[in-house]
């Protein structure tokens, strides 16, 4: 099954709606895919709505999943999660929990800009640029930064506002990665580690995250080398977990307007191994 478990639309950081999302996977040849947004799970209901009322349920699966952004030692450490039982009040409220995570950070740095910098926005202004309910971000900030005129663009707006250093740059009260995936497993999904190549201490996090119910690490991600995927596929091979990959897809490539959608070479045994899991996980 070609497969893509690693997708955003814009309800988080993506730019394409989920209907979109939908027509350009059937195009692009995938059979199975996973929206993925970060901290909120509404895209899913309005994808497979369009699959049905499109007559088209036969040409797609679309698997339940979330991204939970957490921090752990001042590391950002992203938990994916597939196949939970949404309805859990622990994984109802963790969302909840995040979101107005997002929200308190969003209005200090607005607050922090305007007093600080002289550069004034709108909650509104941040908010509209999500579908509604949608998880407002890091990306969303740095571009009304740059509708305001305060950077040249939104690069720009991140080396400048959005980072650690920055004077009005506030941190978000996430949850632990413990947490969440302790929270996924308990909801009955399979918890894995996003792109874990982004954190230099991927292996002792990993064995530490196992106990609480870590099942996949994504070896197979847009970011990793050849090489990469080897050492963290052998990893998860050692430890006994699953294997994931998606293309983290958020937009067309600006430069050539390429769709990296399921351009990510994601084998086609990740899916069986999923499924294997999510059955395994279901008799325990």
């Amino acid at each position: 099954m070609k497969t893509d478990l690693h997708i955003h639309t814009y309800y988080s950081d993506g730019v394409f709606s989920p209907e979109k999302i939908v027509d350009t996977a059937i195009d692009v040849g995938l059979q199975v895919i996973a929206l993925t947004d970060h901290d909120n799970i509404l895209s899913y209901g309005v994808a497979k709505d369009y699959l049905k009322k499109q007559g088209i349920e036969d040409k797609l699966e679309i698997i339940q999943g979330v991204e939970i952004n957490t921090l752990y030692k001042n590391y950002e450490v992203h938990i994916l999660g597939y196949f939970m039982d949404t309805s859990k009040s622990d994984f109802q409220n963790l969302l909840k929990v995040q979101q107005q995570a997002r929200v308190k950070q969003t209005k200090e740095i607005i607050a922090l800009l305007a007093k600080k910098e002289g550069i004034k926005i709108k909650y509104e202004d941040i908010v509209k640029q999500v579908a509604p309910g949608g998880s407002i971000g890091r990306p969303h900030i740095a571009k009304a930064i740059t509708n305001a005129g305060g950077t040249a663009n939104v690069m720009d707006a991140y080396a400048k506002y959005i980072h650690d250093d920055s004077p009005v740059y506030v941190p978000r009260k996430t949850v632990s990665p413990h947490d969440a995936v302790e929270i996924i497993y308990d909801a009955g999904g399979i918890p894995v580690i996003a792109h874990p190549h982004d954190i230099d201490i991927a292996e002792s996090l990993i064995k530490e995250l196992m106990s609480y119910g870590l099942r996949g690490i994504e070896a197979y991600h847009r970011k990793h080398s050849p090489a990469c995927v080897e050492y963290f596929s052998s990893m998860a091979e050692e430890l006994g977990l699953i294997v994931t990959g998606g293309s983290d897809f958020h937009a067309p490539n600006i430069m050539n307007g390429q769709i990296i959608l399921g351009k990510n070479f994601v084998p086609e045994w990740i899916y069986d191994k999923l499924i294997q899991e999510k059955k395994l996980m279901d008799l325990a």
